[in-house]
């Protein structure tokens, strides 16, 4: 692997090559499948790395989900995946991790500062146990710990259950016990929880809980039972203690999750046993449908001067000296423009600027890729690099880096095609060559490099971001794709949807019965459907049995003050926002009065039904408009796709030059969402995380219902 401004080669057991610098990166691989996942850490060195533990696949013998009986309510789960199989003999049944949360010293690379500099930080992160019996580890007692700014991967399958431990070590912090004032204060830095974004398991008890507190010097064990039902796919986890999430998540705390399946899809009707997407794309003896996990972080660390300011040069870049430590111990790092004003650089797998995985001309990639940041919105193109040599990018600046792009990344814009929204597989690939992620988002993307040479991965931040800055573009990271035995291929966008339809159709005729091939095939050769692995049935109008609405606010009415809300109101811990049915179904109508939001609630994805924009047309078709505002193409082909996050959009700042008022730059988001299995509390909020702990947030119950569907309480 080519990569111009790294200092040391190191050598893994697949053959592959990667270079990096030794002071400032360490290179941390899971095998999920037999494919790496690339985890690119900060500062060990390379023989102390342990691969991360991943679970054997299991294997599924499917049977259709029951469809509920007529008359009496029914409250039992109505996802369409098969449902009922066995974990082979040999696959465990637990998935087991322990993580230490601890202040962890390293360096992360800065390009600014020149060739290999790195920054010297300090940051709250998690370190995974390991225990004497894998050789990497050394240490007192025989364990150790592992060290990196991006947390390590949890390998899943439906049916397992995944324990995670986690062991508080931060130092206490008075503020945990007796804050005072506003608990939409920013607060208690070392407490913790932890957060399984998009998985559908239990909110309550030991599962995916955040409405419970890990103080410091505490350990508590997590416990998820993933369902039988769950969808394959690609989800993530990170801190969701209110008061310190956005501190914690941007110091590196969030990691992937991948739930693994191996239910093929059944002969039938639509509404019989869909199947999971990964027995499609099974990784194959020719390179096909090779994996990569891909995590963004935004760690916006500072240093700081006697007075306790945060360094800057005159254009307001975040400076630090040899002597200094970057750290992220206060809100002040946070709010609109300072992310890209900062120059600090989007990570990939806790690399900044580096290698991604090679590619193949020709060979088909998976990626699954992640939003783990806080506040910035990443819109990602690929292009083709002009030939070598190339400008180096040793040295290069933020804002060096659109001039480099505009220079040195030439080539036509590579499509993404994509195929599943927030681990939820969608019903036709969509190939696009410009990728937005508002924070929470994941999308995986098949992947197909026409030419050899280097491809620039970009990001191209139009004017409708969380920020609310200027448009800017910065480059992320280089692939690398290698000359073919077939040769160069051709580079149209039509001549990559042929080539990738027909080794889609190719590893459906190998993967599949001749009886359920013929339908994957069907599908495949009517625009590249997908119809037959979407987890969930759409929801219908005449299912709907309740309505839903939502308005995110910031109330900027005092002078200096912002109060954050959710339909007027900000959080309250003590207060029960909404409380909902279990089997029921709801249509919501999310909107926003002042700028855009992600909406995210927890357990149970929703549908899209329809994204009106200011002049009430539907913008989520498959195409664009005349007259759509150009960072609207980020809906185009939404309906009816399943998502657990949502860009929320308004084009209103509150800036009196604008002219604008909100109800001119209000969209209105009609979404449906079903009441599966699960009972207990759990929260929905802005996923631009500074904004939850501040107060964008509110509480939500899944209660039994009553013989007509209305929520009841405890009878004393």
């Amino acid at each position: 692997m080519r990569n111009a401004w790294s200092a040391a080669t190191f050598s893994q057991g697949n053959g592959m090559r990667y270079q990096m610098s030794k002071r400032a990166f360490a290179l941390l691989f899971a095998t999920a499948q037999g494919v790496p996942l690339l985890g690119w850490g900060c500062c060990a060195a390379a023989e102390d790395l342990p691969t991360i533990p991943q679970p054997p696949l299991l294997k599924a013998t499917g049977a259709a989900s029951v469809k509920p009986k007529q008359g009496t309510l029914q409250l039992q789960n109505l996802m369409t995946l098969p449902g009922q199989f066995k974990l082979e003999p040999e696959t465990p049944q637990t998935v087991n991790m322990e993580l230490e949360i601890r202040y962890l010293d390293g360096f992360i690379n800065n390009p600014s500062e020149g060739k290999g500099k790195g920054d010297h930080v300090q940051l709250r992160g998690y370190r995974e146990w390991c225990d004497a019996s894998r050789q990497k580890c050394a240490g007192t007692d025989g364990k150790a710990w592992t060290q990196t700014f991006v947390a390590p991967l949890i390998d899943a399958k439906p049916g397992q259950t995944v324990r995670v431990t986690l062991h508080n070590n931060l130092p206490p912090d008075p503020s945990c016990v007796s804050q005072g004032g506003s608990a939409n204060t920013p607060h208690c830095f070392n407490g913790t929880n932890l957060h399984t974004h998009g998985l559908w398991v239990n909110p309550a008890g030991n599962s995916d809980n955040v409405l419970i507190s890990i103080l410091p010097q505490v350990a508590f064990q997590y416990e998820y039972n993933i369902p039988q039902e769950h969808p394959a796919g690609t989800y993530w986890y990170h801190t969701h203690l209110h008061g310190s999430t956005a501190l914690q998540v941007s110091s590196g705390m969030a990691g992937a999750l991948i739930i693994r399946g191996d239910r093929q899809p059944q002969a039938g009707d639509g509404e019989k046993g869909h199947g999971d997407l990964d027995t499609l794309l099974k990784p194959s003896d020719d390179g096909q449908f090779q994996e990569s996990t891909l995590v963004f972080q935004q760690i916006q660390y500072a240093c700081r001067d006697k007075d306790g300011q945060v360094k800057t040069d005159s254009d307001g870049r975040y400076l630090c000296a040899a002597d200094d430590v970057g750290k992220i111990e206060s809100y002040d790092l946070f709010g609109p423009g300072k992310w890209e004003k900062s120059g600090r650089y989007t990570s990939i797998n806790g690399v900044i600027m580096g290698a991604l995985p090679e590619a193949t001309v020709g060979r088909v990639q998976r990626w699954r890729m992640i939003h783990g940041g806080v506040r910035d919105t990443i819109a990602l193109e690929l292009r083709l690099r002009r030939p070598h040599p190339a400008r180096d990018i040793a040295g290069l600046t933020a804002e060096g880096s659109q001039d480099y792009v505009a220079q040195e990344c030439t080539g036509d814009p590579l499509p993404l095609t994509l195929v599943a929204a927030d681990g939820q597989t969608m019903g036709q690939a969509m190939a696009k060559t410009r990728v937005v992620f508002q924070p929470g988002y994941r999308w995986d993307a098949l992947m197909v490099f026409p030419q050899e040479g280097d491809y620039c991965l970009i990001n191209r931040v139009k004017s409708s971001n969380v920020d609310r800055v200027a448009p800017y573009t910065r480059l992320l990271g280089i692939v690398h794709a290698n000359q073919a035995a077939a040769g160069r291929m051709d580079a149209s966008p039509a001549a990559i949807e042929r080539h990738l339809k027909a080794q889609l159709i190719k590893a459906a005729r190998k993967n599949y019965p001749r009886e359920v091939a013929s339908l994957v095939v069907a599908d495949l050769e009517q625009g590249m459907k997908l119809t037959r692995f979407v987890p969930h049935a759409d929801i219908l109008p005449s299912e709907v049995t309740g309505q839903q609405t939502l308005t995110f606010n910031i109330d900027t009415s005092v002078k200096g003050e912002a109060f954050f809300q959710v339909d007027g109101k900000p959080y309250d811990g003590s207060r029960m926002d909404r409380v909902l049915p279990l089997g029921g179904v709801d249509e919501w109508t999310l909107t926003s009065d002042f700028v855009s939001h992600p909406f995210h609630i927890h357990v149970n994805p929703f549908q899209i039904v329809k994204i009106l924009d200011p002049q009430n047309r539907d913008i989520s078709g498959p195409k664009m408009q005349r007259g759509m505002d150009e960072d609207d193409d980020q809906y185009v082909g939404l309906k009816g796709v399943w998502k657990d996050t949502l860009w929320i959009k308004n084009l209103y700042s509150g800036d009196s030059k604008s002219g604008m008022t909100p109800q001119k730059g209000k969209y209105t988001f009609i979404v449906r969402t079903r009441y599966e299995r699960y009972i207990g509390d759990f929260v929905l909020h802005c996923h631009i995380l500074d904004h939850e702990d501040q107060g964008m947030m509110q509480n939500v119950r899944i209660a039994l219902p009553d013989s007509k569907g209305k929520p009841t309480s405890g009878h004393h």
